[in-house]
């Protein structure tokens, strides 16, 4: 149907404020998320090269390494509750997030090795780490690695190695994440706009929780998946890293969980997205007096069991601090 002439004009002038009216709001968005990654952090000069990170409360420290799309920002989000529990919360930003640049080798063993650089930096002779999700191969290693300087060993929804049948890999990105790796995750405006358009195919694709369980949480709860989505954001500053993760975590081997020393506590949720449960079990079973703590849902980011899962973790923080 051809539209009367005098139509067109003003069609395209509403086109043309409706995206304006976009262009500006992502503008806005995208503004405000650099000012907030770039505000609350510092670079250390270290023997592995500049290192991000923040730092939050006081007492014993705990050094948390982020998960895939993350950087120091995801860290605090994830673990900076430990800081009212009378921790030293510690956040880095690995490999290829924000402003820590990519080396040649990014391997979960180099970024071990980054994480006591760190702690030499800061003075720190020993810690605790915690590693979440993709952060869970480097805080094993370093574990492994440095074992005199790991004074325990958290992994909530750890990117660990399970054998299954087949040879099948330990873990299993949702479904529609190889595509959102290569369209939403590789320009900040098409991650904007797909959390503005489709947030329910974020949630249970990038974030691996069930949309139903996020419908049926807390407003609070709502919130924090929420905040979890927008903290991606300025993907472009963490593209690399997240390559290097995908490399990373696709060829994942079975670590000497034997020889880990440092008291371990993992906790994984059953219907995780990226299938971290059986994992984090296995894991849990292979070293020595590990703790193994699931829930049957939640998701990735434990919705419904976040608070919960910070006291158990503040708990055995604390026990683990007193045996040293």
């Amino acid at each position: 149907m051809k539209l009367p002439p005098r139509l067109v004009p003003i069609l395209a002038t509403l086109l043309a404020a409706a995206i304006a009216f976009v262009y500006l709001a992502y503008r806005r968005d995208i503004e405000r998320e650099l000012e907030r990654v770039s505000a609350g952090s510092r670079i250390a000069q270290t023997a592995c090269g500049p290192i991000e990170y923040a730092i939050a409360g006081g007492g014993a420290p705990v050094l948390v390494v982020h998960g895939a799309g993350g950087g120091w920002d995801q860290g605090m989000d994830i673990a900076g509750g430990l800081a009212a529990g009378g921790f030293r919360v510690i956040a880095v930003s690995r490999f290829g997030y924000l402003r820590t640049p990519l080396p040649a080798d990014g391997s979960a063993e180099a970024q071990a090795d980054a994480h006591a650089c760190l702690l030499d930096a800061l003075g720190i002779r020993r810690a605790a780490i915690f590693g979440a999700s993709a952060g869970a191969p480097s805080s094993m290693q370093f574990a492994l690695r440095h074992p005199e300087r790991c004074a325990a060993l958290v992994l909530l929804v750890p990117a660990t190695y399970v054998p299954r049948p087949g040879g099948a890999p330990s873990v299993t990105p949702p479904a529609r994440v190889e595509f959102l790796f290569d369209t939403a995750l590789r320009w900040d405006f098409l991650f904007w706009a797909a959390i503005r358009v489709a947030p329910r195919l974020l949630v249970g694709s990038i974030l691996g929780t069930p949309p139903e369980v996020v419908a049926r949480a807390s407003p609070e709860e709502q919130a924090r998946v929420r905040m979890m989505l927008e903290h991606i954001l300025p993907v472009s500053a963490r593209r690399p890293g997240l390559v290097n993760d995908g490399a990373v975590v696709s060829g994942l081997p079975r670590y000497d969980l034997e020889r880990i020393a440092a008291p371990t506590l993992a906790t994984s949720v059953a219907d995780d997205g990226y299938g971290t449960y059986d994992g984090a079990r296995y894991t849990a079973e292979h070293i020595p007096g590990a703790r193994f703590v699931g829930y049957p849902t939640g998701g990735h980011l434990l919705v419904g069991h976040q608070e919960e899962g910070t006291e158990k973790i503040v708990a055995f923080l604390k026990v683990a601090w007193e045996k040293q």
